[in-house]
């Protein structure tokens, strides 16, 4: 209702001017043809404007701003125009809200939100964590100091025989048996490694136990008695020969991403694991 009795306010303030208007250009020898082309505007809106069919022209604000275009234009200024042509300024619509959310709720819903975003980042994230972690592990571990394991049996030097002279002459006395060799584990038995590169290492015994685990240098030779080693975890294992019971195993052909896992069972011989 405030709007419609605006607008007949402006329709009466410029009451006379369309018939100004129409005099003001005839008299400049102008056609509506040459206002509109000045005023960059349709033809028709100066007709419209000269015959104040101001419904025609949409709202308030912009009749009087044609208006006020169209008077510069033939250079009328009197103050009854110019009054007719201000123009209040224009107030936005007023919003009303129709519904009202409690403040718990929005923040109820604002940390729901975040709560799922989370939840679905930590989701995609720890698996992938948990993958990585497994692969840098079996392609890499972290350097250790070298646990060397003593020989199965260290060699004993023979004893000499001790001779008790005696009074009597006794008889050439046979020449004594050559010594018994050193006691050393039985090369079949024996699990020989040599590395030809740096390679990771880890060796557990049958009771789960670490033997040995450590980062080899290139030209290192490890060997183990075949009843004590229960699994080997061999990395970087194009660069590493095995031999078991004097037969060289082919360490690459067994490896996954180049990491060989071997079981040895109790009577010495050697499978690959998964």
């Amino acid at each position: 209702m405030t709007a419609n009795m605006a607008q007949d306010s402006t329709h009466a303030a410029l009451a006379g001017c369309g018939a100004r208007l129409r005099a003001a250009r005839e008299a400049a020898g102008l056609q509506i043809e040459d206002v509109a082309a000045r005023l960059r505007m349709p033809a028709r809106v100066v007709r419209s404007l000269e015959a104040e069919d101001w419904s025609r022209l949409g709202a308030p604000v912009f009749v009087r701003g044609q208006v006020r275009s169209y008077s510069r234009l033939l250079g009328l200024g009197t103050t009854a125009m110019m009054e007719a042509l201000d123009v209040a300024p224009v107030e936005p619509t007023r919003l009303v809200s129709r519904t009202h959310i409690p403040k718990t709720r929005w923040w109820a819903e604002q940390i729901g939100r975040r709560l799922v975003y989370i939840v679905l980042t930590l989701s995609l994230a720890i698996p992938a964590w948990v993958a990585t972690r497994q692969h840098l592990a079996a392609e890499a571990a972290p350097a250790v100091a070298a646990l060397d394991t003593a020989p199965s049996a260290a060699a004993q030097p023979a004893l000499p025989r001790t001779v008790v002279a005696s009074m009597a002459p006794l008889p050439a006395a046979p020449a004594p048996a050559p010594a018994s060799p050193a006691a050393t584990a039985q090369p079949g038995a024996d699990i020989l490694l040599r590395t030809r590169g740096k390679t990771w290492l880890e060796v557990l015994g049958r009771d789960g136990a670490t033997i040995e685990q450590a980062l080899l240098p290139a030209g290192v030779e490890r060997r183990y008695a075949a009843a004590q080693v229960g699994r080997m975890t061999i990395g970087n294992a194009s660069a590493v020969q095995l031999d078991v019971r004097g037969q060289t195993i082919d360490v690459a052909a067994h490896a996954r991403a180049n990491v060989a896992r071997f079981a040895v069972s109790s009577d010495g011989s050697v499978a690959a694991v998964d």
